[in-house]
């Protein structure tokens, strides 16, 4: 009775912390800055990059590119949108990438768009390589995306605190 016991509120405390690591996330309500940036993944991050442009948060919109198809994307970084493939291929080379790109054109401020469950990893990672920290906006998260989703980042986000905690 005691180990169920114990394991009932060890999964408690695991629901509890994915619900405030991953789901509970707040999410910016940015006014002006110098770009949008939209990361590489989950494709609904484009819809909500592309409202923020709508509504002139700011005047460019920044796509980083993965390495799947992406025709909706392309289309944008042939008509005038910033793109870019993140070296390496990953959340901190996507920060790493962001930073030059900073530097290089003078920016400010910055609002990064991802996927709610990304949302606290994403600014770990950009609050240690960018020289100041981005307003984070959570595009549409879809339960479907949480359930195939927060196992891994978890694991991402233990290994960022712990392992790789450079920039």
């Amino acid at each position: 009775m005691k180990r169920i016991a114990a394991a009932l509120a060890a999964l408690g405390l695991i629901a509890a912390a994915s619900l405030w690591l991953f789901v509970l996330v707040p999410s910016a309500h940015p006014r002006d800055a110098d770009a949008i940036l939209v990361l590489a993944g989950d494709r609904d991050r484009l819809d909500e990059g592309l409202a923020l442009l709508h509504e002139r948060v700011a005047p460019r919109l920044v796509i980083s590119l993965d390495p799947a198809a992406w025709p909706r994307a392309d289309g944008l970084c042939a008509h005038g949108a910033i793109c870019f493939h993140a070296h390496p291929y990953s959340t901190q080379g996507e920060a790493e990438t962001t930073a030059r790109l900073i530097r290089r054109r003078g920016w400010h401020s910055i609002v990064v768009v991802t996927s709610r469950y990304h949302l606290r990893r994403a600014q770990i990672l950009f609050d240690r390589c960018l020289p100041s920290k981005p307003a984070f906006v959570a595009a549409q998260t879809t339960f479907t995306d949480y359930v195939a989703n927060i196992a891994w980042e978890w694991g991402k986000l233990l290994y960022q605190l712990t392992i790789d905690r450079g920039c």
